[in-house]
């Protein structure tokens, strides 16, 4: 990797003109919050905004003058290459740019996704060096993770796209794989619950990464999870490649701290605290105190289900039986797999639908709420009344245990006392 330098006239040309991420569309994006973050934390902020262009608008709009530098997204980074004057060394081996600087009346191209992904690689201690590694896509996310792939020492690094050798016909027929990595664009907002392929198809597979942020953890990631495999979400990737990017922005270096603490403070106000448990563990009274701790709004998807049907639960069962009400649960929760920041309070029987871990924990962090049985109530309670309640127990646990990201027995705490464990534990 080539060590940084600056231009000489970019503090100059920041207070003029905007820096911004050019893509062509842009609603999902985190950028605009990132480098906020940065300039914030620096005490050196910066005009950041979004620019939607399309592909016609393209020549014109770098031609142009109307920005100092830019971040470049889906589906320019190949495109942009023809009107720089000069690319780095990275931008110009992978053949992709996603940052463009002034100098003078030049152009430069840079690639610092490969700074970012290679940053999330090193952080979570993914095992790159001999391993036999797998790259979903082929566009120019793909060509950045492959040299970093290489670079950090990939004993293979096999391509899968729809038109290749490796597609997704065939890929199945790669049982070596220990390292799977996703560039696409299957499973990002808004399209949530989508994957590219099933992670635990594969024998050898024991990290799985996703270069997508939003989601905080795609549907692959969370399959890859309940395979009880390592997984990394992209948030890491975007915070190192943005702070690479605001280094030449800004002209300095940036101290490592800066990342740590962004990315801490996005992850706490994105994600979602998503409490499960038995029928009268007490989720919405607990997630009900970390709301008001935190600031956030609460869902809770037994409450949401009565607004939705116009029923009470014990006439719903009563009535219409358990599938109707299942049906129900799984309606509200799939409603909720794009909202982030909140917290979720869940019926005991969410965890009866596969389907409905997915939409949770895409965005959520899922705490298993536990406490002796004795202290359960069951009035109002259709199921925890049609068996007893060591019997549905029995049968939960393994699946509250195999959902949750951290299991809190909460017997002698009080409802505020347990909020600000989770909270703790966040």
């Amino acid at each position: 990797m080539t060590e940084q330098t600056y231009p000489k006239d970019q503090n100059k040309q920041k207070e003029k003109r905007p820096y911004g991420l050019l893509g062509k569309t842009l609603k999902h994006s985190f950028s605009p919050q990132l480098h906020a973050a940065i300039g914030a934390l620096l005490k050196e902020s910066y005009p950041y905004i979004l620019f939607e262009k399309q592909p016609e608008e393209l020549e014109a709009f770098l031609r142009g003058d109307a920005w100092a530098g830019l971040n470049v997204t889906i589906p320019y980074k190949e495109a942009v290459i023809p009107y720089c004057d000069k690319l780095s060394e990275e931008a110009a081996a992978i053949g992709a740019v996603n940052t463009i600087i002034r100098d003078g009346d030049r152009l430069i191209g840079h690639n610092t996704d490969y700074a970012g992904f290679r940053s999330l690689l090193c952080k979570n201690e993914v095992p790159v060096r001999g391993a036999n590694c797998l790259v979903l896509g082929s566009g120019g996310a793909s060509k950045t993770v492959q040299c970093v792939l290489r670079d950090l020492g990939a004993a293979k690094v096999t391509v899968v796209s729809r038109s290749g050798a490796v597609n997704y016909e065939n890929v199945s027929q790669q049982q070596d794989a220990e390292i799977l990595v996703n560039t696409t664009p299957i499973g990002m907002y808004p399209n949530n619950g989508n994957s590219p392929l099933y992670p635990g198809s594969f024998a050898d597979l024991k990290w799985v990464v996703d270069v997508i942020y939003n989601p905080l953890r795609t549907n692959l990631l969370c399959q890859a999870n309940k395979a009880l495999m390592e997984t990394a979400g992209g948030l890491g990737m975007l915070i190192g490649q943005g702070i690479a990017a605001a280094e030449y922005f800004l002209g300095h270096k940036i101290p490592d701290t800066i990342g740590q603490q962004i990315e801490t403070d996005m992850m706490k106000e994105k994600q979602n605290v998503v409490l499960i448990g038995m029928p009268g563990v007490g989720k919405t009274t607990v997630g009900a105190a970390i709301a008001s701790m935190m600031g956030r709004e609460l869902y809770d998807i037994d409450e949401m289900i009565v607004y939705e049907d116009g029923r009470e639960i014990p006439q719903i069962f009563a009535e219409e039986g358990e599938e109707y009400f299942r049906q129900l649960e799984q309606k509200v929760v799939l409603s909720l797999a794009n909202v982030t920041g909140a917290v979720i309070a869940c019926g005991g029987g969410v965890v009866t639908r596969e389907e409905n871990y997915y939409a949770l924990a895409e965005n959520g962090r899922l705490f298993f709420l536990n406490r002796n049985l004795a202290m359960l109530p069951t009035d109002g309670r259709p199921i925890s009344q049609a068996a007893p309640l060591a019997r549905l127990y029995q049968v939960r646990l393994p699946l509250y245990r195999s959902w949750c990201d951290a299991e809190l027995t909460i017997t002698g705490m009080s409802p505020e006392e347990a909020a600000r464990h989770i909270i703790d534990m966040l």
